[in-house]
C-alpha cells in the first residue's frame, strides 16, 4: 500500500480524471494524425518537394521528443495543468503558422517547431503522467490503455473531418479548424489538477529520505532494462510517423484516391483504440516485455504483407485495421514497465526520455521518407528499414527484467 505522502490526490473522482485526459489526448492527438493529409495540397500550391515537407514534420518529431522530459520533469515538480495549457496554446499557434506558410522556414516554425514543444507539454504523454499520479494503483494499467486509446479515436475521428473540411474549405480553413479544437483542452486540464497535500503529509513526505531529478536518472540510465526499453521504443516512432506522414501520399501513388489514405488512417485510429485497451488488460495478465515482442514481430508482418500485396481499397483497409491493432499498443506496457521499474514520483519524466528515443525514431523515419522519395521516387527503401527495425525491437525487448529496482538507503518508490 502507497504511503500517504506518495500519492498527490485528485480534486475530483477517478473516474472524472480518466474521461478528462481521455478527451485531452484524443482532441490533441487527432490533429497530428491527420497531418498526413495536408503534403499533397501543400507541396502543390507552392511547389514543394516531400522532402521540404517531411523535414518540417521530422522536426516536430524530434522536438515532441526533446521537450517531452522537460514537460514531464515540470509537470512532475508543479502538476499537470499549467503544463497542459502552455503546450495548447502553442499547439494551437503552431496549426495557425503552418496554414498561413508561404515558404520552407515557415512551414518548420510552425508545423516543426510550435507544434512539436506544444505536443511535449499537452498529448497523450502528460496524461499517461497525470494518470499515475492520480489514480488509485488499480486503476493504472487500464487507464494506460484508455488514455492511449482515446487518442486513437482522435485519429478516427479527425482524418475523414480534415477530408472534409480540405474538400468543402481549402487546407488552410482546415488548419484554422484544427487550431480552434486544440484550445478546448484549456479548460479540459482544470480536472487534472491535484489536490493540496495536509500538514500531515508533507511532515511524513520530508521525513522520508528523498531522490532527486540526478539520482533518479542516473538510477534509470544505469539500469539495463531501461535501457533497453528505451531503444526499442525507438523502432516505435520510426514506423508510426513514417506511416502517418507518408502513408496518404504511398496510397495516392499506387493509383488509390485520397479519401482512402483519410479513411486507411482513420481505421488505423479506431483499431487502435481497441489495441490500446487490450494491450492494457494484457499488461495485467501476463509479462510486459512479451506483450512488446510480439507487437513488433507483427508490424513487420503486417508491413511485408502490405507493401507485397496488389494495391487496392480492400488492401489499405486491411493494413489500417492490422496496424492499427499494435498501433499505440506498445504504451500502455512500456509506460507500466517505467513504473514498475522505478515508481510513480518521476514517471512523466522517465516515460518521456523514452518517448524522447520514441520522437527521435520518428524523426529519421519522416525525414527518410521524403528524402529516399525525391532520390529514388518510391518509399520501398524505408518500408524495408520499418520490418528490420520491427524485428530487431522484438528481440531487444525480451531480455527485460520486470522488478523495482533497489534503492539502498531510500523509502520504496510507491
Amino acid at each position: 500500500m502507497a504511503s500517504p505522502a506518495a500519492p498527490r490526490l485528485s480534486r475530483v473522482s477517478p473516474e472524472l480524471v480518466v474521461v478528462t485526459g481521455c478527451l485531452i489526448a484524443l482532441v490533441t492527438f487527432g490533429p497530428r494524425a491527420s497531418v498526413g493529409l495536408f503534403q499533397v495540397p501543400m507541396t502543390s500550391e507552392y511547389g514543394w518537394g516531400r522532402d521540404v515537407f517531411g523535414l518540417a514534420i521530422a522536426v516536430q518529431n524530434l522536438l515532441w521528443g526533446v521537450g517531452q522530459p522537460f514537460a514531464g520533469a515540470v509537470a512532475d515538480r508543479f502538476g499537470t495543468v499549467r503544463v497542459l495549457m502552455v503546450g495548447a496554446i502553442m499547439y494551437a499557434l503552431g496549426l495557425v503558422v503552418m496554414a498561413t506558410a508561404t515558404s520552407p522556414t515557415m512551414l518548420t516554425l510552425g508545423a516543426g517547431v510550435l507544434i512539436g514543444f506544444g505536443l511535449s507539454a499537452c498529448s497523450f504523454t502528460l496524461v499517461l503522467g497525470a494518470f499515475g499520479k492520480l489514480l488509485p494503483e488499480q486503476w493504472r494499467p487500464m487507464a494506460f490503455g484508455a488514455g492511449t486509446a482515446a487518442g486513437s479515436l482522435g485519429q478516427f475521428f479527425f482524418p475523414p473531418i480534415g477530408n472534409l473540411l480540405i474538400a468543402s474549405f481549402g487546407w488552410q480553413e482546415a488548419l484554422f479548424w484544427f487550431a480552434m479544437s486544440i484550445l478546448i483542452v484549456l479548460p479540459l486540464s482544470l480536472a487534472l489538477a491535484t489536490r493540496k497535500q495536509s500538514a500531515a503529509s508533507l511532515a511524513a513526505a520530508a521525513a522520508e529520505p528523498a531522490q532527486s531529478i540526478p539520482q533518479a536518472l542516473g538510477e534509470a540510465f544505469r539500469h539495463r532494462s531501461y535501457i533497453y526499453l528505451v531503444i526499442g521504443f525507438f523502432t516505435c516512432g520510426f514506423q508510426l510517423a513514417f506511416i502517418t506522414t507518408h502513408l496518404p501520399a504511398y496510397i495516392l501513388d499506387t493509383g488509390l484516391s485520397a479519401t482512402i489514405g483519410g479513411w486507411t488512417l482513420a481505421v488505423i485510429g479506431l483499431a487502435n483504440a481497441v489495441g490500446s485497451l487490450l494491450a492494457g488488460w494484457l499488461c495485467t495478465r501476463m509479462p510486459k516485455r512479451y506483450i512488446l515482442a510480439w507487437i513488433y514481430l507483427a508490424r513487420s508482418i503486417a508491413i511485408v504483407a502490405f507493401i507485397l500485396a496488389p494495391a487496392s481499397p480492400t488492401s489499405a483497409i486491411l493494413f489500417g485495421i492490422t496496424i492499427g491493432l499494435l498501433w499505440l499498443s506498445t504504451v500502455p506496457p512500456t509506460s507500466s514497465l517505467v513504473m514498475v521499474m522505478f515508481g510513480n514520483k518521476y514517471m512523466a519524466m522517465l516515460f518521456g526520455f523514452a518517448f524522447f528515443s520514441h520522437q527521435l525514431g520518428g524523426f529519421l523515419g519522416v525525414l527518410l521518407g521524403g528524402v529516399l522519395y525525391e532520390a529514388y521516387g518510391s518509399y520501398e527503401v524505408v518500408w524495408w528499414l520499418s520490418v528490420l527495425l520491427g524485428l530487431a525491437s522484438a528481440a531487444i525487448n525480451l531480455p527485460i527484467v520486470e522488478k523495482r529496482v533497489e534503492r539502498p538507503g531510500l523509502q520504496p518508490a510507491q
